[in-house]
């Protein structure tokens, strides 16, 4: 978990396998677009600094972050990938809607993770102010996209591992 002082970009390169042999999905939901947006910069120049071709890597957008199970089941179904990030930002309002899609989304994601054979990362934000979301998509605590694709290497490679 996250704490106040962690840069979520911050990692040693050492430990995190090569990505250049791996095709990855990217499922961006529009909604709170500057922060999703932030995050998949993140995410991409991460995949890239750590060996992925820019050929392999696929960017879907779909409307919303209760959306992504969906996105994300149909990347895996479609577009032969190693691993998913699914990049969605959710921001506390005045209604219980951010507890039911927050819990559905969560929910969602890891049911994925269980059915299919590609890892899903969560890289869904779930802040109660949108500088919350700010500070984690690229400010103050770094960029939590960044974190969620070196998940997506280390995850692919695990996959690639214990395949028999």
């Amino acid at each position: 978990m996250a704490t106040a002082n962690k840069n979520l970009s911050q990692y040693d390169k050492n430990m995190v396998p090569s990505a250049k042999d791996f095709r990855f999905g990217i499922v961006v939901s529009e909604w709170n677009e500057s922060i999703t947006e932030n995050l998949y910069k993140g995410a991409f120049e991460a995949l890239i600094e750590n060996g992925a071709k820019e050929e392999n890597i696929v960017k879907w957008d779909v409307p919303g972050s209760f959306e992504l199970i969906y996105g994300s089941k149909r990347m895996i179904d479609t577009q032969n990938v190693d691993a998913v990030i699914a990049i969605g930002s959710v921001i506390q309002g005045e209604t219980k809607h951010f507890d039911f899609v927050c819990e559905g989304v969560a929910q969602g994601i890891k049911d994925l993770n269980i059915l299919t054979d590609v890892p899903v990362v969560f890289c869904v934000l779930t802040d109660n102010t949108l500088q919350q979301a700010i500070d984690r998509s690229g400010g103050k605590h770094g960029n939590k996209g960044t974190e969620a694709a070196i998940v997506a290497v280390k995850m692919a490679n695990l996959r690639k591992e214990t395949r028999g």
